[in-house]
């Protein structure tokens, strides 16, 4: 998913209900299908190397949103730089692990099972706000069970009897719990930096721990830039361009107009969209368990919802799980 961002920075660009949705839902469509491209990079680019790659790009790509998106002051100017690097060092650390533990499962797991176990992260936002006196609504606690039992059915197989574990069904777990650990660092620091100096600054330290930690997982060849970009071209241009760059400036325009069930709603369909585009690009079949663990899955994460969608949620309620910059398939 996108950036971090603090969406009143956005210029005067108001547009209806229904255009909103429609551009949040093809957001959802880009970062759906980018679990296909993040799969098919496999076969060619380690997962350290694919992420410092992308993210690298991801970070040139939103750079120039600048000229469209002028930048707020937040008071002094010494104390909103100091916020603005504590932010993105820690945004960037918990990206690069987040995103890590997921393409390390993504090697393992089929595209549409991985966009549904990442999307758990809308689940798990409220969860981890827990830990920080962040109260949250009794249908998360439903939604939680629902997904959990959902998991189930995708991380433990069952084969003549005997129960197996898929563990990198459960790589890409953790990685759904970094994006919610994700999710409440942004609330806490994107309403005191400018959006895109954070999303830009948080990508590029992103890209370079990953960089160093290719390096030494995954061999020197990590620093064949031009080569990795040469073996998976369209992959990576479509993980860093259109999933980093364009989907991110889609949601920041639509999300000033669509409220936030809305959003959380319409990206929760993020899920929906890597199965299709598994199924219909790389010849995925899902049998009725897997099948039954995705619905039990989505249907946890709009439970998790429902207050909002009723209009219901409070200010005391846990962050917007939808806030930019939580985003699954980074």
């Amino acid at each position: 998913m996108g950036g971090t961002g603090n969406l009143d920075t956005v210029p005067a660009m108001r547009l209806s209900p229904l255009v909103a949705d429609l551009l949040m839902l093809l957001a959802a469509a880009i970062w759906g299908f980018g679990f296909i491209a993040q799969k098919e990079a496999m076969d060619a680019v380690g997962p350290l190397t694919f992420n410092a790659v992308r993210f690298g790009i991801g970070a040139l790509a939103v750079a120039p949103l600048r000229f469209f998106i002028p930048r707020v002051a937040h008071g002094d100017p010494r104390e909103e730089r100091r916020t603005l690097l504590r932010g993105a060092i820690i945004l960037g650390l918990v990206v690069t692990v987040a995103s890590a533990f997921q393409q390390w499962g993504i090697v393992g797991t089929d595209a549409g099972p991985a966009g549904f176990i990442t999307g758990l992260y809308v689940v798990f936002t409220p969860l981890l706000g827990l830990a920080v006196g962040v109260r949250t609504h009794a249908a998360t606690w439903i939604g939680c069970g629902l997904a959990l039992v959902g998991m189930w059915f995708l991380a433990f197989k069952s084969d003549a009897g005997a129960i197996s574990i898929d563990v990198p069904a459960l790589l890409v777990l953790i990685g759904a719990f970094g994006w919610g650990a994700q999710v409440l660092v942004v609330d806490r620091f994107s309403p005191r930096t400018d959006p895109i100096e954070l999303t830009v600054l948080q990508f590029a330290i992103v890209s370079i721990t990953s960089f160093v930690a290719a390096v030494i997982v995954e061999g020197p060849g990590a620093l064949d830039i031009v080569g990795i970009i040469r073996a998976a071209p369209v992959e990576v241009a479509y993980s860093g361009i259109l999933a980093i760059g364009v989907a991110f400036f889609l949601q920041i325009v639509a999300q000033r107009t669509s409220p936030p069930a809305h959003v959380a709603i319409l990206l929760s369909l993020e899920a929906v969209f890597a199965a299709i585009g598994g199924w219909w690009l790389l010849d995925e079949t899902y049998d009725s368990r897997t099948l039954l663990g995705c619905g039990l899955m989505l249907a946890g994460i709009l439970v998790s919802q429902a207050p909002r969608l009723l209009g219901r949620a409070t200010a005391n309620d846990s962050p917007n799980p939808t806030t930019p910059g939580a985003g699954p398939d980074f």
